[in-house]
């Protein structure tokens, strides 16, 4: 029997399962980052003395690989060691917004919300919406990793689902599908400012609109939404019913029963206190002098206290209902009810705080060391020295993008290396910045999910193991494989044919190079 069916398995089967089983191999994902940063210390000693020939055009400089091993950088390592952990970005983010969304759960709230939002919502639906929110939680920073995502399980499990289906595809969604959004955020004003330098260099009275791509990444919503949908029910979720069992005994999950009388009473009332919330964001926000705006009115900036303000939001819109909901349902007794919850809530994140320390320490010593930096300039280098005509180009900056993003995580990072090889080599060829900006922002995207050094990514895997404690890092990357290729393959194509149809990519920018067709 067993025979019978490895034979009628497709070869994407047979992949993804070798995938999975060589991935769940690996040491367990902490001792995974403590072997990886033990080996980036090696590397950076052994290529540190080899000179590259590489110049950095963030600094105008010299690029080298720092050695990691030498006495004076072990001592700095030793001295900073609490500050990189305290500091890793990903760890405040989660675990605040933990503290709120903890409450919000445990005391049933959060169940009853998905119980109206299941009773409303066809099951067929359920997919495209649960990736709609995903694609939308972009603008609201990292809230989508700390909150689409876990919701994504907790959705598909209380609907009789497979949850780990709906962590893939609100995963695909939020960080697979990061350049996807019709909805303007932080990222978009941040990379265009690396493109806007990048094009002065070679003409330096060209101005670039911060939603240079607006329309292209709102189109492309609908592209990845229709890839993730499709990929999630027909291919995903139907591996996963067949080869993963989800563990029994999990009393903490949701489960489709009605609500009574009184529960009813109890979500409404906390709704509508969260509501009431909302409304008093918006009134504070809505004036073009509110102090949750930057110091010229605009709200959507990185530097609006507003975005800095997402994740203390996220706790208290879910605190302050939770909160609500608890009482009115007799859930909570006592005040001290409420500090339980938010302990239970910090207790299921040990573990993950362990992976954070050695994931911390490991991308800090990689960044440190230039080796991620140094494969992108040699990278873009070499595609630039290829002179290839300039349809193949704009692929090959997709393809560069998505193999780098595997080694450096940050978009603005890795732009700020290579925006001044290829934006200017591209404007001599006629193409606009606007057009090479969203080619990179494709292969920025589409790798994201792959790659364990995304610094939420051991997060994704801790989300996954409360409904199969045997997950590891095989287990999420064979799950996501299916996507990030789909993705590489159909947004580039979109991508390709929107430019041969000469649709604006987004606002107009100031400048005489024009997006020409191929």
């Amino acid at each position: 029997m067993s025979n019978m069916q490895n034979k009628s398995k497709t070869f994407l089967d047979r992949f993804l399962d070798f995938i999975e089983k060589a991935g769940n191999k690996l040491p367990d994902p902490a001792i995974l980052f403590l072997f990886l940063m033990l080996i980036t210390w090696v590397l950076s000693a052994l290529l540190s003395p080899i000179d590259f020939g590489a110049i950095d055009p963030r600094s105008g400089g010299e690029l080298r690989i720092q050695n990691l091993l030498t006495g004076s950088q072990f001592a700095a390592f030793l001295a900073n060691m609490t500050g990189i952990f305290i500091n890793f970005p990903p760890l405040g983010v989660v675990l605040l917004a933990m503290l709120g969304v903890g409450v919000a759960e445990h005391s049933g709230f959060i169940n009853a919300g998905l119980k109206f939002l299941l009773g409303v919502t066809p099951k067929m639906l359920l997919t495209p919406i649960l990736v709609l929110v995903a694609i939308v939680s972009h603008t609201a920073a990292d809230a989508g990793y700390v909150l689409v995502i876990p919701l994504g399980g907790v959705i598909f499990y209380a609907a009789g689902r497979h949850p780990l289906a709906g962590i893939a595809a609100a995963f695909a969604g939020v960080s697979g599908g990061f350049s996807a959004n019709f909805i303007p955020s932080g990222i978009d004003p941040l990379i265009q400012s690396f493109t806007q330098s990048a094009a002065q260099i070679l003409d330096a009275d060209i101005t670039l609109n911060p939603l240079n791509n607006i329309y292209f990444t709102g189109l492309s919503s609908l592209i990845v939404i229709s890839v993730v949908w499709y990929l999630t029910d027909r291919v995903v979720e139907p591996r996963l019913n067949r080869n993963v069992e989800v563990d029994e005994n999990m009393d903490d999950i949701p489960k489709m029963e009605i609500l009574n009388s009184k529960e009813k009473k109890a979500f409404w009332f906390a709704f509508a206190t969260m509501m009431a919330c909302f409304t008093l964001l918006l009134i504070w926000a809505i004036p073009h002098d509110s102090a949750l705006r930057d110091s010229v009115g605009e709200i959507t900036s990185k530097d609006a206290p507003l975005m800095k303000s997402i994740v203390p939001l996220i706790f208290i819109l879910f605190w302050i209902p939770g909160l609500v909901y608890g009482f009115a349902s007799g859930t909570y007794k006592s005040l001290k009810d409420i500090v339980l919850s938010m302990s239970k809530a910090m207790g299921s994140m040990s573990y993950y705080i362990v992976m954070a320390f050695f994931c911390a320490l490991f991308i800090d010593a990689f960044s440190k060391s230039n080796i991620g930096a140094l494969t992108a300039l040699k990278g873009a280098n070499f595609l630039r020295a290829l002179d290839l005509p300039a349809q193949i180009t704009i692929v090959g900056i997709v393809l560069l993008t998505a193999f780098v993003n595997l080694l450096v995580g940050s978009a603005s990072a890795k732009w700020a290396l290579i925006s001044p090889i290829f934006v200017p080599m591209l404007m001599q060829l006629g193409i606009s910045p606007d057009l090479t900006q969203a080619a990179y922002r494709v292969g920025d995207s589409v790798s994201n999910i792959i790659t364990p050094l995304l610094p939420y990514f051991p997060l994704i895997v801790v989300f996954c193991q409360r409904y199969v404690k045997s997950t590891g890092i095989g287990t999420l990357v064979s799950m996501m494989i299916p996507y990030s290729i789909a993705l590489l393959v159909i947004w580039t194509a979109f991508l390709l044919l929107y430019w041969t149809l000469g649709i604006p990519l987004g606002l107009q920018s100031t400048y005489e190079y024009v997006m020409v067709a191929p």
